[in-house]
């Protein structure tokens, strides 16, 4: 009778806690699969629980308890549903519903968990056993991540038999034309549409029934990432579902760490790749106003060490805040693996630690920092308003015969950004899957395009389109549109037009085929290049044609070799390399620099190139004691004339320094209880703590 009192409790506590109203939805989240522990209690606002499986209730609990608000997280394409393969929940074997390569060889997740063919019955199954299981358990929000099909899939008799009932013709294997690859695309693209919106609808359904309220997130890398990773994802047509709250932009070292092509030198850039994949998931949801949380990751799935880890991190880091209308941000996936496992300390040094404590204790001040960075309605330094064009099929390209058609690093879309990002323009990405948004180019004056590595999924976005340049839009068209995929099967050739820009260019009056330059229609301007943007970065100096167009409509261009963006009391900088310049960066005025472990205060700071910094500017500090930078999460905070305390929590094992003005030179500070040394800076009267964190708190007091 006990043990059933207790579960009947546990239930009642998980179900009192539905129902958070949208103003109180977590500003920072993490997730995991495992039960508190005291050695990762990051101490964001909010946990997402991952995997139905393996006492789902006990381990949403255990996160209660501790404070966190919790959600459910899984993912669509893969997890931990050995039992559906099986047969165990329906009597019927479903092996043949893998992702499967032209070899008919299974793509593996990870043991016995294969990439799925999201087939109806795979749905009926995941909405019982994932979804309705995590409302039963109080949950509210709900994130299905990485709804992915792999470009190179396509052969399982699954596939074959939702191939059928789409396009009802015979399955055509992808590797034998360009078309055929194209329509293959096309359908996994749908597969993973359907998924998602039957998931969630029957979430939100069946939430009401509760007369609960169901929130549902897809947290997904970028569509560039996709792209580059030859993976086929819905991405920005998540859009038009009604279904779908916002997205978790998926960006981290792995994804921003790809080589790409600039100068004619292929190389890692983490920073900019990191940018561009920020921009192309905040401008996917910015005309719809859904929510979107920014993901950085302090590792990486790949085994690196510690020190590429740390900068890396920085980097991407440093790249999210550049985008000032977003506040919200994953803090870390799977802390289990960033406070526990063992990796290398650095390239030369191949003993396996743990994380270095120097960095585990930035890594909670950037925990803090992201819990009080605000909205900011500045922008970026430099010219704005230069936006690309992106359009989902970017994914549906890889065609395995013809590989001079290829592009395996993207570089038709690196080819338009990277100029311009190189010379410190902080280029925007426009989605053409958004463009029925009145918002998605309200504030572009220049947007530069091409079909040689993507093409129109529907006519109406060239309608679209067209309005914009009449009505004074100034559209930079690239491209010699002779890529085989310029023939498939899809609406422009079943209505006559040879390629997609044939009917866009008829809309503006522009003559099919026509040749390189200016054309006035109506109050706008469309610029032709007759190249491919892969031509303007495949060789140093490539990029002239782009930017002497891009300077004629845009009238001017402001180059430089550095970003810089101040939002509330910080400043967030990076500098350039292979830029205009090869001048270090100097800021002017006092900071803490937020990515020293040691909170130093700096009298005016200098980045080099290739480098970014998070500063906090001591000129916007409150004037009256206040804890501003922190390794842990304080409450209960109390001041008076003498006096300033507070109760700090963070990860056991992990070293909480902290940065706090005072009015005057302390007396006594103590930790625990115990009275502490401390560092004191006359000039900003802050004074530095340092003292082991504890999951239980530590009461902090400093006395004058």
């Amino acid at each position: 009778m006990k043990k059933h009192l207790k579960a009947y409790l546990v239930l009642m506590l998980l179900l009192a806690a539905c129902s958070v109203p949208e103003s109180r939805l977590d500003k920072t989240t993490f997730q995991t699969g495992q039960a508190w522990s005291p050695y990762v209690d990051n101490r964001a606002d909010g946990v997402m629980v991952y995997g139905a499986g393996n006492s789902l209730e006990a381990r949403i609990a255990s996160w209660r308890e501790r404070g966190y608000r919790t959600s459910f997280m899984t993912g669509i394409a893969w997890g931990g549903y050995q039992d559906y393969f099986s047969g165990a929940w329906d009597g019927v074997a479903h092996l043949d519903e893998g992702q499967k390569s032209v070899a008919g060889d299974t793509i593996w997740h990870g043991p016995k968990v294969p990439y799925i063919v999201p087939t109806e019955n795979y749905l009926a199954y995941f909405k019982e056993t994932q979804i309705k299981r995590a409302i039963d358990a109080g949950i509210d929000d709900i994130f299905l991540e990485e709804p992915e099909f792999w470009a190179y899939a396509g052969y399982s008799e699954a596939f074959k038999r939702e191939w059928e009932a789409y396009y009802g013709t015979p399955w055509r294997p992808q590797d034998e034309s360009a078309e055929a690859t194209y329509l293959s695309s096309k359908l996994k693209y749908h597969l993973y549409y359907r998924a998602l919106e039957a998931a969630f609808t029957y979430a939100k359904e069946y939430g009401r029934s509760l007369g609960r309220t169901i929130r549902c997130y897809v947290p997904t890398h970028s569509l560039i990432n996709y792209a580059q990773w030859r993976i086929v994802s819905p991405e920005a047509s998540l859009a038009s579902l009604p279904c779908v709250d916002g997205y978790i932009a998926q960006v981290w070292t792995g994804t921003s760490r790809m080589p790409n092509y600039y100068a004619g030198v292929c190389r890692e850039r983490v920073f900019e790749i990191a940018f561009l994949e920020y921009g192309c998931m905040a401008s996917m949801t910015a005309p719809t106003g859904r929510r979107v949380w920014f993901l950085t990751d302090p590792i990486e799935d790949g085994v690196r060490d510690w020190a590429d880890y740390k900068r890396n991190y920085q980097a991407t880091f440093t790249a999210q805040l550049l985008y000032p209308g977003i506040a919200d941000y994953e803090v870390m996936p799977w802390p289990e693996r960033i406070y526990r496992r063992l990796y290398p300390t650095s390239a030369t040094d191949t003993t396996r630690i743990r994380i270095p404590r120097d960095y585990a204790s930035m890594m909670q001040v950037m925990i803090g920092a992201l819990a009080d960075m605000p909205v900011s309605e500045r922008q970026p330094d430099g010219t704005g308003a230069i936006s690309v064009l992106m359009a989902n099929s970017m994914m549906f390209q890889h065609y395995p015969v013809a590989e001079r058609f290829d592009d395996p690093v993207q570089t038709n879309f690196y080819g338009l950004a990277m100029p311009l990002l190189k010379r410190g323009i902080p280029v925007g990405i426009t989605h053409i899957e958004n463009l029925g948004w009145s918002e998605a180019l309200r504030n572009v004056k220049v947007l530069l395009m091409s079909y040689a590595n993507q093409k129109p999924l529907d006519p109406e976005a060239h309608r679209q389109l067209a309005a914009w340049v009449r009505n004074g839009g100034r559209l930079v068209y690239c491209g010699r549109d002779d890529d085989p995929f310029q023939g498939v099967q899809e609406w422009w050739t079943t209505e006559g037009y040879a390629t997609p820009s044939t009917h866009l260019f008829e809309l503006l009056g522009i003559p099919a085929g026509a040749p390189e330059g200016s054309y006035v229609c109506g109050k706008g301007t469309v610029r032709i290049l007759r190249q491919n943007p892969m031509e303007f970065v495949l060789a140093e100096g490539g990029e002239t044609p782009l930017l002497a167009a891009v300077a004629d409509l845009n009238g001017r261009l402001e180059t430089k070799n550095y970003f810089v963006l101040e939002r509330g009391p910080y400043t967030v900088a990076a500098v350039l390399d292979e830029s205009v310049s090869d001048a270090p960066l100097r800021l002017e005025g006092r900071f803490i620099d937020l990515y020293d472990p040691n909170l130093p205060v700096c009298e005016g700071v200098e980045l080099a190139p290739g480098s970014q910094g998070l500063y906090y500017d001591l000129r916007k500090a409150p004037r009256g004691p206040a804890i501003l930078a922190a390794a842990s999460r304080a409450s209960e905070i109390r001041k008076d004339r003498r006096r300033f305390s507070y109760l700090c929590k963070g990860p056991l094992e992990t070293v909480n320094v902290t940065r706090i003005r005072v009015p005057r030179h302390p007396v006594r500070v103590t930790a625990g209880g115990q009275e502490i040394a401390y560092g004191w800076d006359a000039a900003s009267r802050t004074c530095l703590l340092r003292f082991e964190n504890d999951p239980d708190g530590v009461p902090v007091e400093i006395r004058w």
